[in-house]
């Protein structure tokens, strides 16, 4: 795909599970499961969908991933499985290296969107995991995953994030953000405090980053809002607003945490917005 200056191409860093009634929140098991089946533990597969955007100046990854730092009993807890993807992996199928990255613009600062953005080396010293890029974050976010409330704390781990702020490569901004000619980040406060998709346009073709808004194609119905959500009416009213956009303008949706769909359009039908066309990145 092709949107501007930019090269858009999808990057699996790797699969895990989360627990199916968390994910869906009110919604009972019984509609949830038609899109997303549970295994014997109730967790639903899930995926950690990065995006490239490669101007060929400019390589820019947005959202890192799970990455390979957590303990073997929160993997075991999450299903964490590498065993087909990982970011480099990816990334390097694409041609490109940690090194080539310019910049990262992280959704938020949850695990399974920040967890790639540092490592340990073979020393077990903790390392920026692309050394000649700029992180990009949301200010108030990086503030809150500092001092995370008793409800969230467990998404947050400051080894993913903390040693950005110490090596002065995190830049903190402050509400709706021109990242450039094709890029803007856009902050919501339902899931957590100022997640921020991203929009990737150029008047013709629009691509919309959704992060955890809608984490996959199964939660586009408006009152299938996770129970992981800090404000989940506020998120039903984010909901709302960007849903209107992307029917009414024709944009096309990426889903991160979707193993089944990478991209789809949205349409207003008489019982709600829905999927109208399910595809992937490579296919436009």
């Amino acid at each position: 795909m092709k949107i501007g200056d930019y090269e858009v191409h999808s990057v699996q860093t790797g699969l895990f599970k989360l627990d199916g009634g968390a994910m869906f929140g009110v919604v009972p098991k019984n509609l949830w499961e038609r899109t997303n089946p549970s295994d014997e533990k109730n967790r639903i597969e899930m995926c950690a969908r990065a995006l490239l955007l490669d101007s060929g100046k400019k390589k820019v990854l947005i959202d890192t991933g799970i990455g390979n730092k957590m303990p073997e009993r929160l993997n075991q807890i999450y299903a964490v499985d590498n065993s087909k993807y990982t970011l480099d992996s990816s990334l390097k199928e694409l041609g490109c290296m940690r090194e080539d990255i310019t910049d990262v613009i992280i959704s938020h600062l949850h695990f399974d969107h920040a967890g790639g953005s540092t490592f340990y080396d073979e020393d077990k010293q903790l390392k920026v995991a692309f050394p000649n890029a700029v992180y990009h974050v949301q200010k108030e976010q990086y503030e809150w995953a500092l001092n995370p409330s008793d409800r969230d704390r467990a998404s947050y781990f400051p080894e993913n994030y903390k040693l950005l702020e110490d090596k002065k490569v995190l830049n903190l901004l402050n509400g709706e953000h021109k990242f450039d000619g094709n890029v803007t980040l856009l902050p919501v406060n339902g899931h957590t405090k100022d997640m921020q998709m991203i929009k990737i346009s150029d008047g013709d073709n629009t691509l919309l980053y959704l992060a955890d808004l809608i984490p996959t194609a199964g939660h586009i119905p408006l009152p299938y809002i996770m129970g992981y959500d800090l404000f989940p009416l506020m998120t039903l009213d984010e909901k709302k607003k960007y849903l209107k956009d992307v029917s009414e303008n024709n944009w096309m949706v990426f889903f991160e945490h979707d193993p089944y769909n990478e991209c789809a359009t949205v349409g207003l039908g008489a019982k709600g917005y829905n999927t109208k066309e399910c595809f992937s990145v490579s296919e436009k």
